[in-house]
């Protein structure tokens, strides 16, 4: 059942998507005075393309910061530096998203570049707690394995550590991605590209459908990628070996 609810949710975006005015019907009760029920201004679809496109960069930046300090505090020469990484990865959660853009407006501009570090900044943090606690919580035995089997440091970390940490670094990416995907609407603020523009269009001219389908798209996407991550944690930790509930 919850595949079929998934699938017929995927359908129902992307037809959505594909031609939003079909759709005009089921969200017309949502509007007053013969206001248009389909934001038309800019498309539909090249906002959410655009949405995701931000998000997308803004995680695999995060995922490659975040797991490369991961990395290197959990090495005996990095160890030291754990108490810095975990100060510069909370600067996201501890400054809101807002404070971010405000800050980084007046030296990037307008635009996506603002969006981008703000979304960078509050992706960091659950990506570099999941690396920690994955790469510090493996198994004795495989890592005294890994010793007596002759690898090195190196070796220990590409072929035994990383694969046994995955579906909890994975785990981190899906959450970084799905708060990502919801506080990217907020960068229409700053004239970036996103679905957060249908959003603040409906809250401008009080119209309730603009307001309704912009969430909705952000919603289903949010939905759908999170299942997604958590199919592929599922399949990571089955392919190694480690049960998943």
């Amino acid at each position: 059942m919850a595949r079929l609810l998934l699938a017929a949710a995927a359908l129902f975006l992307v037809l959505f998507l594909a031609s939003p005015e079909s759709f005009a019907g089921l969200f017309r009760p949502f509007v007053t005075n013969n206001a248009p029920a389909i934001y038309t201004q800019t498309g539909l679809l090249s906002l959410t393309l655009s949405h995701l496109g931000l998000v997308g960069v803004a995680v695999l930046a995060s995922t490659v910061v975040a797991v490369g300090l991961g990395i290197l505090v959990t090495r005996p020469a990095g160890r030291e530096f754990l108490p810095l990484a975990r100060t510069v990865t909370s600067i996201g959660q501890t400054f809101p998203p807002v404070a971010v853009l405000a800050l980084a407006v007046p030296i990037l501009g307008f635009g996506a570049w603002p969006t981008l570090v703000a979304l960078f900044l509050y992706g960091l943090l659950p990506i570099f707690e999941n690396t920690l606690t994955g790469l510090t919580n493996l198994p004795p035995e495989v890592s005294e394995a890994a010793r007596g089997m002759g690898l090195t440091r190196r070796q220990r970390l590409v072929q035994v550590e990383l694969p046994l940490a995955m579906p909890l670094i994975l785990a981190g990416i899906r959450l970084s991605a799905v708060i990502s995907l919801a506080t990217a609407t907020i960068g229409s603020t700053v004239a970036a590209k996103t679905l957060g523009e249908v959003i603040i269009a409906g809250l401008l001219s009080s119209n309730t459908a603009y307001v309704v389908q912009g969430g909705l798209v952000v919603g289903l996407l949010a939905i759908l990628i999170y299942e997604a991550f958590q199919a592929l944690e599922t399949r990571t930790a089955r392919r190694i070996g480690l049960a998943r509930r």
